[in-house]
């Protein structure tokens, strides 16, 4: 068990959680979003051409009332089941998303969640499907963010990952934690839990003392359910997540020179 010791347009790569932990995630821009979501359309509208194309075939002789009933549930299953089950198994991300390097996350920088993929595909049938898309273009043009209606009613955002700031400072490894963290399973840390923890420590001068206690003990418990064994008694939240951090990155830049060495032909003479 770890115990506890003793951080828009105007900033564009810049997002800030609730309790103040900044995260480098830069707004979608625009363009990339539109194309994006022109991809996401067209998939979407293939999907349901093709299979109303499929029912219309093996409905000769069924009821009416039931064929229109069959329409309208593709419809509602390819408009709206399509984004929410996507943005839901891949944390924010759909085929045009994937294809364009974007993510959707909460407002404060958080995972999204089925509730907000949900509402987003929800009012995208209004604001995208029903109004060809006016209000939606008009929406992100306004927002400095770039955001339609949906992201306001979901508390969401669309982000780049592929223009994230990777952090250059180095975390040290706290001298008294080395042997421990040397033997320490690390395998079953998730890069979005390390990712969180390095912002954590990075940025740890710049938060408020309640925040560094009680997002430390957040993160460090979090982390602690993924690594092992626990750390020695009396470590502080920020000590422990620098060691794992440290010794991560020193068994990955390990890992790479093997790999290196591995692929190196051999010398001639």
């Amino acid at each position: 068990m770890v115990h506890p010791g003793q951080n828009a347009h105007g900033a564009p790569s810049q997002l800030v959680t609730g309790d103040a932990v900044v995260l480098d995630l830069r707004p979608a821009g625009f363009a990339t979003r539109a194309l994006a979501l022109a991809l996401d359309i067209v998939v979407q509208g293939v999907s349901l051409l093709l299979l109303m194309l499929l029912i219309t075939a093996v409905a000769d002789g069924v009821d009416p009332a039931a064929t229109m009933a069959a329409y309208l549930g593709l419809t509602v299953l390819i408009l709206v089941g399509y984004p929410v089950a996507f943005e839901t198994a891949t944390r924010g991300r759909s085929l045009g998303k994937m294809a364009l390097g974007l993510r959707v996350v909460g407002a404060d920088g958080s995972p999204e969640r089925f509730r907000q993929a949900l509402v987003r595909a929800l009012v995208a049938v209004v604001e995208i499907w029903t109004l060809s898309g006016m209000i939606a273009l008009i929406t992100s043009l306004v927002d400095r963010d770039g955001r339609r209606v949906g992201d306001f009613a979901a508390g969401t955002l669309v982000v780049s990952e592929r223009t994230r700031r990777t952090g250059t400072g180095e975390i040290p490894m706290p001298p008294h934690l080395a042997e421990w963290a040397c033997a320490a399973e690390l395998s079953g840390l998730s890069p979005d839990t390390a990712a969180m923890a390095r912002q954590y420590v990075l940025r740890f001068a710049e938060l408020t003392p309640e925040a560094r206690h009680e997002m430390g003990v957040r993160i460090a418990d979090m982390v602690a359910s993924q690594v092992g064994p626990p750390p020695p008694p009396g470590t502080t939240p920020p000590d422990y997540l620098a060691a794992v951090l440290a010794e991560r990155r020193r068994r990955e830049a390990e890992r790479l020179m093997h790999a290196r060495n591995a692929g190196t032909p051999p010398a001639q003479g």
